[in-house]
């Protein structure tokens, strides 16, 4: 089961105004209770200590604190989970992480979304819109591609790219089963203002009985 609310923050602190720690612990106090860990350019050695930070300013509000990268790293800093890259072997990383661990992957085709549900917990498709952060992966999918992720997908889609309030509820009723945000919350001049909107117009997830 996904973290509740299903939004997923990544860091970047090349984005980030101010020190990153405190944009984490302010969105955390919006309401955000999932973040992963996303600095890859760093040495592992780094990436493990800006990781024992986040986990710091996360621990009070019981957040869930993965990390983008490998099970191992993500086994080392004593991370929630793991983000895999398109490509990623989700089998191996459960048997690293075990079955308490958050396993997600990044995908960018419908037809490569049918993960098996038993190793993998959600999947980020991506980029639904046009996004500053991570420019180059290919034309927006849209909500018409959200769409189609989600009808091929066994595990929750998750929609990433360009998300901000505006497209939230689209997203939604497009099928995803929660979002993934970078820049916007990033770059936010109030980051615990940016996490609530963002919540307040995905509106309420509805667990099956």
């Amino acid at each position: 089961m996904l973290p509740a609310p299903p939004l997923l923050l990544i860091t970047d602190r090349t984005q980030a105004r101010g020190d990153l720690a405190d944009v984490v612990a302010a969105a955390c106090s919006g309401g955000c209770r999932w973040i992963s860990l996303r600095e890859k350019d760093l040495p592992a050695i780094e990436q493990l200590a800006v990781f024992a930070r986040l986990r710091t300013a996360t621990a009070p509000f019981g957040a869930r604190l993965t990390l983008h990268g490998t099970p191992e790293l993500a086994q080392a800093a004593g991370a929630d989970g793991v983000h895999l890259p398109d490509g990623g072997d989700p089998v191996q990383a459960r048997a690293i992480l075990g079955p308490a661990a958050l396993v997600g992957l990044s995908v960018h085709r419908p037809d490569a979304a049918a993960m098996d549900p038993a190793v993998t917990d959600y999947i980020t498709a991506s980029p639904i819109f046009l996004t500053t952060s991570k420019p180059g992966y290919g034309p927006a999918l849209g909500l018409g591609g959200l769409r189609a992720f989600v009808a091929a997908a066994r595990v929750p889609v998750i929609a990433l790219g360009g998300i901000t309030a505006r497209v939230a509820a689209g997203c939604r009723d497009a099928g995803a089963a929660g979002l993934a945000v970078m820049g916007t919350v990033m770059r936010a001049a109030d980051p615990q203002a940016e996490i609530a909107g963002l919540l307040a117009a995905f509106g309420p997830v509805t667990r099956p009985a």
